[in-house]
Order: structure tokens, then sequence, then C-alpha cells
């Protein structure tokens, strides 16, 4: 068995690719989580007021696909959900997709799509993800090995999280019945991580720390005060309204029906819940996608058969569990941007290690 990264790559199968967007002025990038061959059920839950989304109807159990190959989150806004061509066209290459013909290529690539607001963080407004910079994700994810990037790459470029820089986290959790459950957020959101009371991120509260304690320490009073003059300047800078969206996939090797996979969708939402604050505003499009490749137990010789009711509760809540972790993760990863689109502070220099 393999030695766990606390990364979605610890769910067997899964590689997670990313890309930027190039030239001066850009801050934005998209990231590809490419399943396995064969695909892995799908759900989606969106909570956020401002959502920006592709092929999230596809996967309401009532429709026709069984599995999709691959999700993209990306920056650029609905803009930026171009890049979702690119993807297409690197699975279609590779005869992933729903067959809809005899011939190896005659497929439809199913590519479920949740986009950011990241425009003009970089300073050009243009700067966005297109098909290009969705192919280079894919094809990024299609050669990874298991490690999986993590702060400001992809998706999380040109993240902003309560006024201070976000970025691409990543958590898994391996169940005591052998199946693992594992998260990766883009943190992009209106509200906080931070607890303006303390300077500690609110997804380190009760669980597991990202250190080892259950009691995180707070920081020295004058660190906290200069942090908090810091961000109220940044949130100053930025401006009103704040235009946001924080975007996760929750991945997992147990067994799900799609109706099942929907519901680890929206109980993974209250990972968002206990690490950011506020969150699911109407300048939020919050999203979260669910996968289940249902592989766990197959390689026991008998393929694995449908959870238990007090299974899937274990599923369930170890995805809001490794959500929160994947924000507090993707806050701490992150490092800090300063150029023409603004100054965005990290949690890291703020803080401190």
């Amino acid at each position: 068995m393999d030695t766990p990264r606390d990364s979605l790559t610890d769910v067997p199968g899964f590689r997670v690719g990313h890309a930027g967007v190039g030239g001066v002025g850009a801050l934005s990038g998209t990231t590809v989580v490419l399943a396995p061959p064969g695909g892995a059920v799908a759900g989606v839950a969106v909570r956020g007021g401002g959502p920006g989304t592709r092929e999230t109807d596809a996967l309401d159990p009532e429709n026709v696909v069984e599995r999709i190959d691959a999700v993209v989150l990306t920056g650029g806004s609905a803009y930026g959900l171009d890049a979702v061509g690119g993807v297409m066209a690197w699975l279609e290459e590779q005869g992933r997709g729903v067959r809809v013909g005899p011939e190896p290529y005659q497929v439809v690539p199913v590519v479920p799509a949740a986009c950011l607001f990241d425009l003009g963080r970089g300073g050009d407004w243009r700067a966005r993800p297109d098909a290009s910079v969705g192919r280079a994700a894919a094809q990024a994810a299609g050669s990874a090995g298991p490690e999986a990037a993590e702060g400001n790459v992809g998706a999380g470029t040109g993240a902003v999280v309560g006024g201070i820089k976000g970025g691409v986290g990543t958590a898994s959790v391996r169940l005591a019945s052998g199946a693992t459950v594992a998260a990766l957020a883009v943190v992009n959101a209106v509200g906080s991580p931070i607890d303006p009371l303390t300077g500690i991120l609110y997804g380190e509260y009760g669980g597991r720390g990202e250190y080892g304690t259950r009691s995180p320490q707070p920081p020295p009073t004058a660190t906290h005060l200069a942090a908090q003059a810091r961000i109220a300047q940044a949130r100053e800078r930025m401006g009103l309204p704040p235009l946001n969206t924080t975007l996760a996939v929750v991945a997992t090797d147990a067994p799900l029906s799609r109706p099942q996979a929907r519901k680890l969708a929206g109980t993974s939402h209250d990972g968002l819940a206990r690490a950011i604050r506020p969150v699911h505003l109407m300048h939020d499009g919050d999203t979260v996608f669910a996968l289940a490749t249902g592989t766990h137990g197959a390689n026991g010789g008998a393929a694995p058969g449908p959870l238990s009711a007090a299974e899937l509760n274990h599923v369930l809540a170890a995805g809001a569990d490794v959500v929160a972790r994947a924000v507090v993760r993707g806050v701490r990863a992150a490092t800090s941007v300063e150029g023409p689109g603004g100054t965005f502070p990290s949690y890291r220099d703020l803080y401190g290690s």
C-alpha cells in the first residue's frame, strides 16, 4: 500500500495538472483533475450565489451520463470556461469520453467545469485561460505522477481570500474501512479564512491540525494586529463589491452511486463553512464536485458492494473534513503577490510559518 501524501492523488488513479496564463499582467490559470481510465461516478453541489459552471446538468442522476473523465477548475470567470475546449480536445485524442459510434475516436468527452473570479488581478483584464491553457493543464495531468502542487498554481494562481492571497490546497484521509477520501480546493472567497480575534485559521479549530496539534496556538498579539492592518489595507485597495468563488473536488475509491456522489458533494460544503467565514455569499459561486471510482476492495478479489448506511456516513463526514483541511493547506501554501493588479499578502508572510 502506497504511503499517503495527504493529497487528492492518494485516491488511486487520480492525477492533477496545472497550467498558468502566460504574459505580462497575467495572474490566472486552470487546474484539471483527471480520473483514471474508465472514469468516475460524479456529483455536484452549488451553494454560492454567483456560480459559473459547465456540464453540471449532465451530473444529475436522472440524466444519461454514467461517468466522467475529468473536472476543470479555472480562473478567468465565465471567460475561463473556454479552457474546457482544450481539455475536451486532449481527451478526444486519448479516445476518452462517452462512446457515440463504433470507432475508437467516436467519443464525446463530458467535462464538468466551474470558474472563479480573478479578472484583472495581474493587471491585464484580458489575461485569462483559453483552450490552449486547458490543453496544457490536461497534458500536465496526463503525464503527472502522484505529487500535486499547491499554492499559486493553476486555478489558484490569481486566487484571493478575504483580502489575502489564496491558492490550491489538497488533503486526504484513509478511513477505518481502508477507503480513501481526498479533496482539492481552490481558495478564492469573499469571506476570510482567519479568525479576526486570534489570527488562527478557522480550519485549524477542532479536528486534525496541520502540524499535529488539536489546539492551535495563536500568534503574538503584535503580529496579529499588524497583519489585520495589512489585510484591511488590501481589502480597501481591492474595492467593492468583491467577486470570488471557492471551488473543490472531493474524490474517493469507495463505491458510490450517482445520488450518493451528489450527496457527498453537498455535505462536503460543510468543510468550506468550517474554514471560511462567511461563505456561500451572493458574490461567491462556491461549487464542489464529488468523484468516486468504486475500486476499493476490488483488488481483494471480489468487486466492492454497496455501502451500508454507516459506511456512507463515514465517507460523507470525511468529505467535509478533507475540504476544510484542503482550504487550510491552500492558504498556507500561497505566496504573496504584488503587481499592477494589486497587492495580495500571504498568510505565511503576515503570520509566519
